[in-house]
């Protein structure tokens, strides 16, 4: 019956399962082979955007690639323009002309992603050039590639600088989920902050590299991308610079430009959001005040790593080494060197991945010390200060783990309650000094006789407890005797004149009646006060007939 249950229970399980297999078998079956044909014929056109007179009365450069001497070989010739950050590219060649934008890919050759392109084929001895126009950028040195050459290499080309993108916006993501967690791991805000920092890069990649119009535009860029570049520049200059300097060790170095970073970054915030209704003659101006206040901070941030590095601060490093690929691009742009031209992009894109990565690793290292702390804390709380056995309250809570697991389990399970003999007495005759020492040396002497340190527990005053999991009866009869002649030897050890040491310990032994926490503490502690009736200096067990009361002096 119950078999029965459990395939009628499967069935209906793998029902909608078969009844899509049934769906793509088909499918196949409809085109005749072991394929699923998805989609169907349209007759929608490819949205081009129109090469309109507004359009090119913006295009202040141009650019004629000329054929070579003897002309265009007949073969097909890519054309792929990067690096025009805003405002669309216009490629043309005879009659044939196309206009792109980068924050919108619907209106580009699908074979380029990462630039406008076009793939142009003249005719053999042609001498016509291709032409290329654009705006002029709002930096000086912003300025375009175009690439030449055989189709096949043009696109990988292309295709590589969009996988560097795609993926650098990818581990933005990434880090800022793994920071989401820690956030929810800890409750600490650092974390948050730093998801907020990861989520602004990634709007600022997008912008810079075009990914914000692919596959279709999913921020409003469109015509005002230069607004939307110096905006976001601005908003991440506001993050990056302060983390860089706390990274760095600006903070430990000098903790009172606290305040002045929050004046920049809150300037930086301010003029971030105030851009949208900037001219556009003024962002030029914002874009190159932009650079130089980064510029620098970097050489304050410089700073501050190198004076880190040298008075042993293991964490400059981290900054420094977040540091290190805007000093290669700052270098780079002043030498003019080709390959930051070229992949500017790209160079900002890593650079802005391994700060977010050595940023979370510096937050990793924060963690760590959040953890060492806490387990500090923790462990101050669990420890007495004078013996370091485990006190009271972490002694109890390790009791009730083991209860638990005996019964668990049904295995035995023994504590012993241990006073030391007339301690009273031996404060009011050698002093707190020599009780103090007293105390210390008996918990030695605990912790040496059993397995597991963390089984002796000081419970107050001159009362431990000792735990003996797993132990029998007779075991752990057998064991405190042991331990109560362990506590006899700290005379000898302390040799202090007229010193006796001795102790008297009551052992009590788990039930099977539903026996507690509670009971069996009880009964340790009165089989240790029995212990004390019928002379001191032994071991009595609970469950063994209580001597006759007699006056009592510990």
């Amino acid at each position: 019956m119950e078999w029965g249950a459990v395939r009628l229970l499967l069935a209906l399980l793998l029902l909608p399962a078969w009844a899509a297999a049934d769906t793509v078998l088909a499918a196949t079956s409809r085109v005749g082979t072991d394929v699923l044909l998805l989609g169907a014929a349209t007759a929608e056109r490819t949205p081009q955007r129109a090469c309109t007179a507004e359009v090119l009365a913006r295009h202040q450069q141009v650019l004629h690639v000329p054929a070579p001497a003897g002309g265009w070989s007949g073969e097909p010739q890519a054309v792929d323009v990067f690096g025009v950050l805003a405002g669309e590219v216009r490629i043309s060649h005879g009659d044939r002309q196309i206009c792109g934008s980068m924050h919108d890919a619907r209106t580009r050759d699908s074979r380029f992603r990462a630039g406008v392109g076009m793939v142009v084929v003249p005719a053999a001895g042609d001498h016509e050039p291709i032409v290329v126009s654009w705006a002029a950028p709002i930096k000086p040195r912003w300025i375009p590639t175009v690439q030449l050459g055989a189709p096949s290499p043009v696109q990988q080309d292309d295709t590589a600088r969009l996988l560097v993108r795609a993926a650098c916006v990818a581990v933005a993501i990434a880090l800022a989920l793994s920071a989401l967690m820690g956030y929810v791991t800890t409750k600490d805000r650092s974390f948050l902050i730093y998801v907020a920092i990861c989520l602004l890069l990634v709007l600022w990649q997008a912008v810079l590299g075009g990914l914000s119009g692919y596959p279709e535009p999913w921020l409003p860029v469109e015509n005002r991308a230069s607004w939307w570049l110096v905006s976001l520049s601005a908003l991440t200059e506001a993050v990056l610079l302060p983390v860089l300097w706390r990274l760095c060790g600006g903070d430990r170095r000098w903790p009172r430009s606290r305040p002045a970073q929050h004046v920049l970054m809150w300037g930086l915030f301010a003029l971030g959001l105030g851009v949208p209704w900037m001219r556009f003659a003024m962002l030029p101006g914002v874009a190159a005040g932009l650079e130089a206040v980064f510029v620098l901070g970097c050489v304050a941030c410089l700073a501050a790593g190198s004076w880190g590095v040298l008075h042993r601060d293991r964490y400059a490093l981290a900054g420094l080494s977040a540091l290190a690929p805007w000093w290669i691009m700052i270098i780079a742009d002043a030498l003019h060197a080709q390959w930051l031209v070229a992949y500017r992009i790209e160079s900002l894109q890593l650079a802005v991945t391994w700060f977010l990565m050595m940023a979370a690793y510096a937050l990793n290292l924060r963690l760590g010390r959040l953890r060492q702390q806490r387990d500090a804390l923790r462990q101050l709380a669990d420890t007495d200060a004078l013996t370091g056995l485990p006190n009271r309250r972490a002694g109890l809570r390790k009791l009730a783990q083991y209860l638990e697991r005996a019964v668990q389990d049904e295995q035995p399970l023994a504590i012993g309650f241990l006073d030391i003999d007339l301690f009273k007495d031996i404060n009011d005759q050698f002093g707190h000094a020599v009780g103090d020492q007293v105390l210390v040396a008996v918990a030695r002497q605990l912790r040496d006789s059993v397995r597991n340190h963390d089984d002796v527990i000081r419970m107050g005053g001159e009362e431990f407890l000792v735990l003996l999991p797993g132990a029998s009866r007779a075991s752990a009869f057998a064991r405190l005797e042991t331990v109560r002649q362990q506590v006899q030897a700290v005379t000898r050890v302390l040799a202090v004149p007229g010193l006796e040491v001795s102790g008297s310990i009551g052992l009590a032994v788990l039930r099977g009646d539903g026996d507690d926490l509670a009971s069996l503490l009880r009964r340790a502690d009165h089989a240790m006060y029995c212990a004390k009736r019928a002379g001191r200096n032994q071991v009595f067990d609970a469950d063994q007939t209580a001597p006759a009361d007699a006056p009592l002096h510990v």
